[in-house]
């Protein structure tokens, strides 16, 4: 089992087991207790159905890891995304143990996941350094960008008429050639990430699909500009009065010039933060192999990851990812 006592003795262990450095562990820690005990403290959360609780908060059987052993244990789930039944074996608990003590971390760890354009545009922190600006495109602002994971293949049920309901062909991706699910990421310029979607069906929403329905372009100050790849194309049109750079692309009787090909390469180069922090994400293994649990969980587990993924690029910039 990871527990705390037995990290402290190999802490260069730490950052492959829970993503994190034990350092930056007992920082996070420290901000993660306060918050988990407020939550509790305000929680309105019942025992079954709408029955009211017959106890307060925290009484009954103690959990047998204390609170900083389950959030490495949750740690540790996020990054190496085991079965229950293999954690169960490790921590020496059943099954329904580990879930219990799983949902109870991921509450609080999701309510700690704030993204900066989830904010009043008056509260959004400006970019100003020369680390945090790319050099020829000092206007951009995000970067956006799609990402997808598999799932199990959904199990199609029947509704209260008896007829069949096809949940399978909304998430099935020909382009995969698999059941997925997808996400929206904004990135800026220094590589944290800015902004998150909720999850949705990866073979029915397209990546354009999917930015007009956050509508993110819309928080965007007349300054500011965001850069995306070419499955954006056609995004101009909706937001005439936003500052996009996309690359060309090529059509139909219509090839690419050698100008328009290497405007395109230049792009590219800049584009590489989304990369790179999409790299950072897929350290985490939940984001990673086929998602095995309810897909109304996949959104929160995913905010949670990115503002993990958030936390190690403010203490570790990223480098060298706008040099043309």
């Amino acid at each position: 089992m990871i527990t705390y006592e037995k990290l402290s003795k190999k802490p260069q262990v730490a950052k492959s087991l829970i993503g994190m450095a034990l350092n930056e562990f007992d920082t996070f820690y420290a901000e993660f207790e306060s918050t988990h005990e407020e939550r509790l403290r305000t929680s309105q959360r019942t025992r079954r159905g709408q029955k009211k609780r017959q106890r307060g908060i925290g009484a009954g059987r103690k959990h047998k890891y204390d609170l900083r052993d389950r959030l490495l244990m949750t740690l540790f789930w996020l990054k190496a995304y085991t079965t229950y039944e293999l954690l169960g074996f490790f921590y020496d608990l059943n099954k329904t143990n580990i879930e219990d003590n799983l949902l109870l971390i991921l509450g609080t760890l999701e309510s700690m996941a704030t993204f900066e354009f989830e904010r009043p545009t008056a509260e959004r922190k400006k970019l100003h350094s020369v680390e945090e600006v790319m050099d020829a495109f000092p206007d951009v602002r995000l970067v956006i960008d799609g990402k997808e994971q598999r799932i199990e293949r959904p199990t199609n049920k029947k509704d209260k008429d008896g007829k069949v309901q096809d949940r399978q062909k909304p998430y099935y991706s020909g382009k995969k050639k698999t059941h997925t699910i997808k996400n929206q990421v904004g990135v800026s310029p220094n590589g944290r990430i800015d902004a998150v979607s909720e999850s949705v069906p990866g073979g029915s929403t397209h990546d354009l699909v999917l930015l007009r329905q956050t509508d993110l372009l819309s928080s965007l100050q007349d300054s500011e500009a965001a850069m995306m790849d070419k499955g954006y194309d056609g995004i101009a049109s909706d937001y005439p009065d936003k500052k996009l750079y996309l690359p060309f692309k090529a059509r139909r009787n219509h090839p690419l010039t050698e100008e328009q090909k290497a405007y395109n390469r230049f792009l590219a180069k800049y584009r590489i933060v989304v990369e790179h922090t999409m790299a950072q994400l897929n350290k985490f293994q939940v984001l990673v192999q086929r998602f095995r649990h309810q897909l109304s969980k996949h959104s929160g587990i995913f905010r949670i990851v990115a503002s993990l993924v958030n936390r190690r690029i403010q203490l570790h910039p990223l480098k060298n990812y706008s040099l043309a």
